[in-house]
């Protein structure tokens, strides 16, 4: 019946393809093996529920999952890789750490970020803002929904409405509203709100934007496809001579964000390209596609950037360059987008006014400098096992007093590692030294500072460290010095004990 379902929904005309080995024949868009041969080693892997065509109302069906290869060896080095993957899988290991969480009466794709998942994200947003007002960009703030006529206006309500949550009903309600799955129209208001002439321009918008889209059930996964997500979006209105340089610019801005992250060599980029077999997909001509996707292409090749060029994979209204990464189970996700955009100014009647006193309208490039928070959180879990750069760990220190008698000189390094803006705690639990030292590793804190007497009738601590083990005694102002210069300099240190990665 599900078969039957399909081929119903298909085109009139539609050519039915099907495959078989031996005298099983399915009816399959396929491919299919010839023959299984080859298969010498398979395991089966596990199972999940999913409903029909990813809709609640429909059917629950199971998933079953397997992996077949020529060898027993390939297949035993391939499930030794899924353990590893396993260590590493942001949606076990971020709640381990208590990063996120998620609840099933307030629905899927709609995690709570606990405190130290929030920590994080606040030291990422204040990076990437104070790194784009340092490259020009002024901030907005707009609405998290409008009323359908914006989306109307965009071509989002005619080409992007089933991946919207829609607010009322178009044949009842006076007014209908959508949560927005992105803020490039409303920013577009901004621009309007005054007359702009050509010396104003380019105009470099950012803004760190909750957005809402639609996903289906099945596609949803930890923090990588979510409900609602937060984004670092920025749209620029540039004259057509300063598009070149803009995009470039944005390439430059998402390739220092990678290089700051430590994840500049994990990704790939990708032309994503409009499909000129299924036009009613977009809006405007083939020229206007076709000459932007070779402005991209040339920008890509004069930067020597290798590329892939993906056919319909762009945005309704304009090619983009897309920067993605595979997570440890090697799927792969779009984490940064760049896009140009010749066409939407029209739509939204923006201009500016040239050096004749003439109206003229501008270009826009919609980018994202770092992406997704909350699909950059689950990134960096996964790159770091949890081991992240110093600048970006929930807590960076942890004061270990010897024994109940050095509680207060560990209270005094606590309120100084705090006073120069460290976050920390001290465990003063009637504990084992070794007990507390494994628990301050198993919660991956880079630096521990064992306090006793020595230390405190010199003024010193003990370091230990996730990069070196056992430091030493060292002054606090010393070591104090070192880390805020790490955390300022966002410094990503090679662990070279192996015995700390326990």
């Amino acid at each position: 019946p599900y078969k039957v379902e399909l081929i119903e929904d298909l085109p009139e005309g539609s050519e039915i393809s099907f495959y078989s080995q031996g005298d099983w024949t399915d009816l399959c868009a396929g491919p299919h093996l010839m023959s299984v041969k080859g298969v010498k080693a398979f395991k089966l892997l596990s199972s999940s529920s999913a409903y029909w065509r990813g809709s609640e109302k429909n059917a629950m069906l199971t998933r079953i999952y397997g992996t077949a290869y020529a060898s027993k060896d390939e297949l035993k080095e391939h499930l030794e890789q899924m353990e590893e993957a396993k260590k590493r899988d942001h949606n076990k290991l971020g709640r381990e750490m208590k990063i996120f969480t998620t609840v099933d009466v307030i629905g899927q794709g709609l995690p709570l970020i606990m405190p130290n998942g929030v920590i994080m994200m606040q030291e990422l947003q204040r990076w990437i803002e104070d790194e784009e007002t340092k490259r020009g960009y002024v901030r907005t703030k707009t609405p998290l929904m409008a009323k359908s006529d914006l989306y109307k206006i965009s071509g989002h309500w005619d080409h992007y409405k089933d991946g919207m949550f829609v607010l009322g009903d178009e044949e009842t309600d006076k007014e209908v509203f959508a949560l927005r799955p992105m803020t490039c129209p409303f920013q577009y208001y901004v621009y309007k709100a005054e007359q702009h002439s050509y010396r104003d321009l380019p105009l470099r918008y950012g803004e760190t934007s909750t957005l809402f889209r639609n996903e289906d059930s099945g596609e949803m996964h930890g923090l990588t496809r979510v409900r609602q997500f937060t984004i670092s979006e920025g749209h620029l209105i540039v004259r057509p001579d300063q598009m070149v340089k803009e995009f470039k610019d944005c390439i430059a801005l998402a390739q220092y964000c990678l290089q700051v992250l430590g994840v500049e060599e994990d990704v790939t980029y990708h032309l994503s390209k409009w499909d000129p077999n299924n036009k009613e997909k977009y809006i405007g001509d083939a020229e206007v596609w076709d000459q932007t996707e070779a402005h991209i292409r040339q920008m890509l090749e004069e930067l020597n950037i290798p590329f892939t060029e993906d056919v319909g994979e762009a945005a309704f209204y304009g090619p983009k360059v897309d920067i993605n990464a595979k997570n440890v189970y090697g799927k792969e996700d779009t984490m940064i987008t760049i896009q140009w955009d010749a066409l939407l100014a029209e739509q939204f009647d923006m201009y500016y006014i040239d050096e004749n006193g003439e109206k003229q309208r501008p270009y826009i490039i919609h980018r994202t400098s770092m992406g997704c928070y909350e699909r950059t959180l689950a990134w960096l879990i996964e790159k770091y096992a949890g081991m992240f750069p110093t600048w970006l760990c929930p807590e960076q220190v942890r004061v270990i007093p010897i024994s109940e008698k050095f509680h207060d000189y560990a209270a005094k390094v606590e309120a100084q590692l705090k006073e120069n803006g460290i976050r920390c705690s001290v465990d003063q639990r009637s504990e084992k030294m070794g007990y507390k030292i494994r628990e301050a590793r198993l919660a991956r804190v880079p630096y521990m500072l064992i306090v006793g007497a020595k230390e405190e009738e010199e003024g010193k601590v003990s370091v230990r460290s996730r990069y070196l083990g056992d430091e030493g005694m060292k002054d606090l102002g010393d070591f104090l010095a070192a880390i805020k210069e790490e955390i300022k300099n966002k410094t990503i240190r090679k662990i070279e004990v192996q015995e700390e990665n326990k």
